[in-house]
């Protein structure tokens, strides 16, 4: 095989065709075979995700045409995600290191950051902001790379996925202005308030979790699920982000599918689902002032759960 495939075109045409033929499920950052076998390929190159097509033509020494096949039989046998065989991602732009300490970062949130969080922000001064249930620190950091003058907490429950999110903060070199926090929740940061609370939750119900394809089994079942309708933590964060926000501060939180668990529960809340580029994706907009006209109703439910 070796000898019959010699470009980088050559393999990611090979790897994308093994991909189809094999049924992946492509979830972790890419929808289809061809741009996660260009991931897989790139990267263990140490090349960009932007390389110019002629480059496609270059051809590849003997020791990483063996170590790419490797690595394209790994993805197919053992159903590894890309990022973590390769060891780094993308999102919003910037190169992240990713393992099995937290989640492979995907969240559609990159199109906030990279967008400013227009129209929410367009009329707000924002200094410090927040990344709860950081994971991989991939959200905050990003948020911290786009807006110079914010300062950035990164809180998670989950010690390999500080470490993993303080390795990326060193990586974009925003040690003066990034912190990686221990924190169950708010637990940790009792007295901190900020302008902007952004979260990717845990939201995946354990009847979703248990139909997941095998790719998801590499992921920290942590970061993953949230009791049988996905909003436990979900319902937590809305309880306790009034005293973590400022006056005008705003709590943005992505939900996925349980949308609809979360609008049945809660109807009288004034969620504002944000609309992206390929349509909604279950993440909502909170103004501090409607989490505490609404908050007995909100803290009845979160309550529910904890009884």
């Amino acid at each position: 095989m070796t000898a019959e495939l010699a470009s980088i075109i050559d393999f990611i045409r090979y790897a994308a065709s093994r991909f189809s033929a094999a049924g992946l499920t492509f979830g972790h950052s890419h929808d289809n075979p061809i741009d996660e076998a260009t991931h897989l390929v790139l990267s263990s190159l140490h090349l960009p995700p932007d390389l110019p097509p002629a480059y496609g033509a270059g051809r590849l020494t003997l020791a990483e045409r063996s170590a790419i096949l490797a690595l394209i039989e790994r993805r197919i046998s053992e159903r590894v995600p890309v990022s973590y065989l390769v060891g780094e991602t993308w999102f919003a732009g910037l190169k992240f290191k990713s393992d099995h300490r937290a989640l492979v970062p995907r969240s559609p949130i990159a199109e906030l950051i990279e967008n400013g969080f227009s129209p929410w922000l367009d009329e707000r001064e924002i200094t410090r902001a927040l990344d709860l249930c950081t994971g991989s620190g991939c959200i905050g950091i990003a948020m911290a790379e786009y807006n110079p003058s914010w300062t950035v907490d990164l809180v998670d429950v989950s010690d390999d996925a500080l470490s993993l999110a303080r390795e990326n903060i060193a990586f974009q070199h925003l040690e003066g202005r990034v912190h990686a926090v221990k924190s169950d929740l708010f637990a940790g940061i009792e007295g901190q308030r900020y302008d902007l609370i952004v979260s990717n939750p845990p939201y995946v119900t354990e009847d979703e979790y248990a139909a997941l394809p095998g790719e998801y089994a590499h992921e920290p079942k942590l970061g993953l699920t949230s009791g049988q309708d996905g909003l436990d933590i979900c319902l937590e964060i809305l309880d306790r982000a009034a005293d973590h926000l400022t006056e005008e501060g705003l709590l943005i939180v992505e939900v996925g599918e349980s949308e609809h668990a979360l609008t049945a529960l809660l109807p009288s809340v004034p969620f504002v689902w944000i609309e992206f580029k390929v349509g909604l994706m279950g993440i909502f907009a909170l103004e501090r002032r409607d989490l505490i006209e609404h908050a007995g109703a909100i803290h009845a439910a979160a309550q529910a759960r904890a009884a």
